[in-house]
């Protein structure tokens, strides 16, 4: 192997083999139909959250109450939607420097896209909401809203730690392995989507949930496909690893698809109170959060669908007694090993 200033061309006809894992070599290989056809799909689907109707909204018709609360939803998810552009990002470059094939990284290259566009729908509500563009240096206006603002701090530290995981596992685990933890949030994403979009009275936020609830269902397709691909040949070890995951994902994502386990997320003890509250105010206000026992139904829905997809290669499903299901006991783990995303 040559040093940075070593000449080499001289020596020899061909160049050393790169050292891997790395981008190049580049190639275009083609195998997976379907992924061509859902990269397509991702195109003729892109949409811009400019070109929302914001005109058809009125911040100034709802209580600051209101405000706050529906501006403490979207400040919840963007704890995941907002992480997704970078944590696909991520995944994009790992799909190079293994040299997958052409179509999955399009395809990992439109999800990273559409999640750009998740992320500006977070922003753009906050800010209109609050008339300011960042809610933790937002000055609260209610009691409420002042409580909701520290529930999100302590939601973001918490989203901090587990980039600092998600950095050290994605170089450590291989796209299988990677491809059941996206989906697992895709498929409880689609649902909460739909729900809120048949739901929601603002003609802007009902749109917006339609576009991202249709993405959401492309991701899911995506990783279905790879993983359909993959699964048939997938080792024992990392049929383990995926359990594990499956476990990781429930407690993580229960933050914005139900409720946060407090014995995993790191809260203060009137956390769940407070967002109770302010999901109720934003209830009443029209902005359609489903009520504690619809988010469980959810939850457990997406667990079973998720469990028949892995049931179908011997994959171990974890238990899940939160919402009834059982399974393996799974019982070591720390944020900084879990990969799931929204």
């Amino acid at each position: 192997m040559s040093t940075r200033d070593e000449k080499i061309a001289h020596t020899m006809e061909y160049p050393p083999e790169t050292p891997q894992p790395n981008v190049y070599p580049l190639s275009w290989h083609q195998k997976t139909g379907k992924l061509e056809e859902i990269w397509d799909a991702s195109q003729r689907e892109v949409w811009d959250p400019k070109k929302l109707p914001w005109d058809t909204f009125d911040p100034s018709s709802y209580t600051w109450e209101e405000r706050e609360s529906i501006a403490y939803w979207w400040t919840l998810l963007s704890v995941f939607d907002a992480s997704a552009p970078p944590v696909f990002a991520e995944a994009l470059i790992k799909t190079y420097e293994v040299h997958e094939e052409d179509a999955v990284r399009r395809c990992f290259f439109s999800v990273t896209r559409d999640e750009q566009n998740h992320e500006q729908m977070c922003g753009l509500s906050i800010t209109k909401l609050l008339e300011h563009p960042d809610p933790l240096t937002y000055e609260p206006k209610t009691e409420i809203g002042k409580k909701l603002q520290r529930n999100a701090h302590w939601l973001y530290f918490n989203g901090g730690r587990y980039w600092t995981g998600y950095k050290k596992a994605v170089p450590k685990y291989p796209l299988s392995v990677l491809f059941s933890s996206f989906l697992m949030g895709e498929i409880a994403a689609a649902t909460i989507f739909h729900q809120m979009a048949a739901g929601c009275t603002e003609p802007v936020f009902k749109e917006a949930f339609r576009n991202i609830g249709r993405d959401e269902g492309r991701h899911m397709a995506i990783c279905m496909a790879v993983m359909e691909r993959d699964y048939p040949k997938l080792e024992t070890e990392n049929k383990d690893i995926i359990t594990k995951q499956i476990r990781a994902g429930y407690l993580f994502l229960s933050a914005v698809l139900f409720e946060p386990p407090t014995d995993f997320w790191d809260l203060p003890p009137d956390f769940i109170e407070v967002q109770r509250k302010g999901e109720e105010i934003a209830r009443g206000a029209g902005f359609h959060i489903p009520e504690y026992e619809m988010k469980k139904e959810n939850w457990k829905k997406a667990m079973l669908n998720m469990k028949g997809v892995l049931d179908r290669y011997g994959i171990p499903f974890p238990a899940i007694p939160e919402v009834g299901i059982s399974g393996k006991e799974i019982l070591d783990i720390e944020m900084d090993e879990i990969i799931p995303v929204f």
